[in-house]
């Protein structure tokens, strides 16, 4: 795909900077050419080592008052938020060569509202697992450090057409949305994406098996959970991921989470699977389709009080399932558009607070006005069907307006 508009050129895949075979093709941002006139920049550049970032802020206007919840990342209604300030530091692998082993790194550290959502237990947490405002939307402090990325690359070229290990904490594998803004088709992110894991950390493997197959193999510490935590459980990732000699068609399912624990903070089990389909350069589709549950969960057993959620003196299983479609158009160089639809099951609560199906439609341009600023407005309405699960359930559904700028360095 043309990128930009697209916000990659690559169909999807977790766990590696690029298909294994695909050059990196990140851009040159202003930090990187002003570093490039020093002798620490050509040092850099001698041994392919990058620093880049960007600074995202947004603005909302919403039906709602008291949150917008659960549209993520712009929760608090009618106002300007500061989501992301973000550096990069990284070495990706060269994995377009079969004769020397190579290696890599990444350390991406965020600071931000966006917190909220990326932190993982064990890692910073304390300022998103206490310090709460009382009045607060989300619970921690109102801003927050995350350190998202932190792991270390080798390439091995003789194992299948190449394989890359990654030890330590990386993103999600599965999902077509991201956490870091720049990677995303819109502003928001899809009920599915806001409920599901975000990071893990343990030990990954990509292979190569040929230019249409690859698969994945990992052990993590359990979702959004340090390997340190004493609430992390090994737990088993499994992934294949097929392209059409065309490139015109990509699938991609993923067994993200799997053991045999009990719930234990975000100890879920999660099975996902992506199919994109390429109808010309300047038009694709996305749609992404999860099944997640997780057992023995305290309050979600039987005899709880109708429509509250956890509110069983007994644990029990709760689950979740939601299919999410993206149409992406390139208007031009410059300009894509992006439809989404979703819809969502939230069988007892336990991921969004209500037990209750939703969907959600949302259209937003991206607007290049240079290499280093991109513009996105967009529109979005939610609707709940079973509960009023909108502005904390005061309302069954949610017009929101947003805009968003991503300025590159």
């Amino acid at each position: 795909m043309d990128s930009p508009a697209f916000p990659s050129s690559e169909w999807q895949i977790g766990g590696a900077s690029y298909p294994i075979g695909v050059p990196n093709e990140n851009s040159q941002y202003p930090l990187e050419k002003a570093l490039g006139c020093t002798a620490f920049g050509q040092w850099m550049k001698r041994h392919r080592i990058e620093m880049f970032g960007w600074i995202n802020a947004a603005a909302n206007l919403s039906t709602s008052h008291f949150t917008n919840y659960p549209l993520s990342y712009q929760v608090r209604p009618n106002r300007a938020e500061l989501n992301q300030v973000v550096v990069n530091i990284q070495r990706i692998v060269d994995t377009v060569q079969t004769d020397h082993l190579d290696w890599g790194f990444d350390i991406s550290a965020l600071y931000g509202y966006d917190y909220h959502f990326t932190t993982m237990k064990g890692v910073f947490s304390n300022q998103l697992l206490n310090n709460s405002p009382v009045d607060a939307q989300l619970p921690g402090r109102t801003y927050g450090t995350d350190p998202m990325l932190f792991y270390a690359d080798i390439y091995v070229p003789w194992v299948g057409e190449g394989m890359v290990v990654r030890v330590g904490r990386w993103l999600s594998l599965p999902d077509i949305e991201a956490q870091f803004s720049p990677n995303n088709y819109l502003v928001t992110h899809s009920i599915l994406y806001t409920a599901d894991p975000y990071t893990q950390m343990g030990v990954l493997t990509t292979t190569r098996l040929n230019a249409q197959w690859t698969v994945q193999l990992g052990i993590h510490g359990s979702d959004d959970t340090a390997v340190w935590n004493r609430s992390a459980r090994p737990t088993l990732q499994a992934c294949v991921r097929w392209v059409s000699a065309s490139n015109d068609d990509m699938l991609y399912p993923c067994i993200n989470s799997f053991n045999r624990d009990n719930y234990n903070y975000d100890n879920l089990q999660m099975y996902a699977a992506t199919w994109g389909h390429r109808f010309s350069q300047h038009f694709h589709m996305l749609t992404e389709a999860y099944r997640m549950y997780a057992r023995g969960i305290p309050g979600f057993g039987s005899g709880g009080t109708p429509g509250v959620a956890g509110s069983s003196p007994f644990p029990g299983e709760a689950g979740e399932f939601g299919i999410v479609n993206y149409l992406n158009f390139e208007l031009s160089a410059s300009d894509m558009v992006s439809l989404r639809n979703e819809f969502y099951n939230d069988e007892k609560g336990q991921r969004t607070g209500y037990a209750t199906r939703y969907s959600e439609h949302t259209v937003g341009l991206t607007h290049w006005v240079s290499q280093d600023l991109e513009i996105r407005p967009e529109l979005r309405y939610d609707r709940s069907y079973d509960l009023s699960a909108y502005d904390k359930g005061r309302r069954d559904y949610q017009v929101v307006a947003v805009i968003d700028a991503i300025l590159h360095f």
